[in-house]
């Protein structure tokens, strides 16, 4: 049994009561306009495009939140203003490379949707959080609810079907006391996170004074979607599902690299596959599996799902190029009896997950295509009350994102997408970052869950 009575468990309750005594802090939005592409050369290739074709991974986006990220960073030498308007300039070259961004959604009455790239413009908001300084977001575990208000279309019902008529991209730039949060709301039709952080890392290539990017964004479409045939997919309102987050606690667990290590190596230890190591996340996804249920308290004989994100970029056959741009991932799932999750060792659970994500080949990635060809239709309920699921990936590399003012302090998300026992894994600066959401009571059990805090010890 692990031991139920830990510190950290015990601070967090201080400073959570310290918290309700101190005045929530607000955002004043100070104002908010639309950057289109700079004037450029007609040879330029990407901005003579008027269409964007979108694919089956993206079309089943739609129904979707958009993708809410950003990066806080300690405050820009000289004047902020001069600052803030040289982003909202770069921010316009950078456009040069991904017009379609700019565009909005449209319906071509024969087939399906696409995007429109007529530069309808990128919102970009100013805002500032008074009262709020880098350190209360970069070393807090519990992430406040101000944060949410750091995005644009900040409301966690906003949709990818709604890029019919509101920007594809939205940035706001929000001053704090000593720092600056840059933020992005990125429809998820456009891309996954592989290209959400493309976009991001080449406007602050941009904006740092480079007059190239290192990786362009490559748009033909997969070999794979001409091979399947057309799209054919008229979308309304109807097909859409609208999911309001309820009230959760959200915050960080942060792992030391020694823990990440010691935690492959048990779960590798414990049950080694048969061909291949269980890798670093599937044994950590596993650890706050196993974590998380016994913090719901769930009847040992009901059934419990794991869900994790994965690319396909790397498992199509032929891969695809590194630069390409849009969305290609999909969701698998992994299920369990609660009892017998529980009583195996970690590596059991790791293995499951394991062999899951080694059965996903090029395959089963174009098998999706060719059904969803034929039966079209959007996602919904990525979600489900008695499981888990994580998204992002450590494979990011977000620190490496520099606006010419030194690197990111710390990632933080906005409210889409956010349900009891949604994760979202990064890469952090000594390990693995995991955010996890869940409800009040199932986030207090959890940090005083003792295997989890065995491993947040390891330093």
């Amino acid at each position: 049994m692990y031991a139920s009575l830990r510190i950290p468990h015990f601070v967090s309750s201080v400073r959570a009561e310290k918290e309700k005594e101190m005045p929530a802090p607000t955002v004043r939005l100070i104002s908010s306009t639309m950057v289109h592409l700079r004037e450029s050369s007609s040879s330029h290739a990407e901005g003579s495009r008027r269409r964007w074709e979108l694919t089956a991974w993206d079309v089943a986006m739609l129904s979707t939140p958009y993708i809410q990220k950003g990066l806080l960073f300690p405050m820009p030498p000289g004047p902020l203003y001069a600052a803030i308007q040289h982003l909202k300039s770069s921010l316009s070259r950078c456009l040069l490379h991904f017009p379609f961004l700019a565009g909005r959604l449209a319906t071509d009455l024969e087939t399906t949707t696409f995007v429109d790239c007529s530069d309808q413009g990128v919102q970009f908001d100013v805002a500032a959080a008074d009262g709020v300084h880098v350190s209360d977001l970069a070393s807090a575990g519990e992430i406040p609810a101000v944060v949410n208000s750091f995005f644009p279309l900040a409301d966690g019902t906003v949709i990818g079907f709604d890029g019919y008529s509101l920007p594809l991209l939205a940035v706001q730039v929000t001053e704090l006391s000593d720092g600056v949060f840059v933020g992005c709301s990125f429809n998820h039709v456009m891309g996954d996170g592989e290209s959400f952080w493309h976009f991001f890392k080449s406007w602050s290539e941009i904006t740092s004074g480079s007059e190239i990017i290192s990786r362009a964004p490559l748009t033909e479409r997969p070999p794979i979607h001409h091979e399947c045939g057309r799209i054919r997919f008229l979308v309304s309102e109807e097909h859409m599902a609208r999911f309001s987050s309820p009230p959760l606690r959200v915050r960080f667990f942060r792992f030391s690299r020694n823990a990440i290590v010691c935690l492959k190596a048990k779960a590798n230890r414990q049950l080694r596959p048969e061909v291949g190591d269980i890798s670093s996340l599937q044994a950590l996804t596993a650890l706050m599996w196993r974590c998380i249920t016994r913090a719901r308290r769930l009847p040992v004989d009901q059934t419990t799902t794991c869900k994790m994100a994965i690319g396909n970029r790397t498992r199509l056959d032929p891969p695809l190029p590194a630069g390409y741009f849009g969305n290609c991932m999909e969701a698998i799932a992994v299920k369990a009896v609660v009892g017998e999750l529980l009583a195996q060792e970690l590596g059991w659970a790791a293995r499951a997950l394991h062999d899951r994500i080694k059965g996903h080949t090029n395959l089963s990635a174009r098998k999706f295509v060719e059904e969803w060809v034929k039966r079209p239709s959007v996602y919904h309920g990525l979600f489900e009350g008695n499981g888990v699921m994580v998204g992002s990936s450590p494979r990011y590399e977000i620190y490496g994102i520099d606006f010419g003012w030194g690197s990111g302090v710390t990632v933080l998300s906005g409210a889409a997408n956010k349900y009891d026992g949604k994760m979202s894994a990064y890469r952090g600066k000594g390990g693995i970052d995991l955010e996890v959401c869940l409800f009040p009571h199932f986030m207090s059990a959890l940090e005083s869950d003792g295997e989890l805090l065995d491993m947040l010890s390891i330093v």
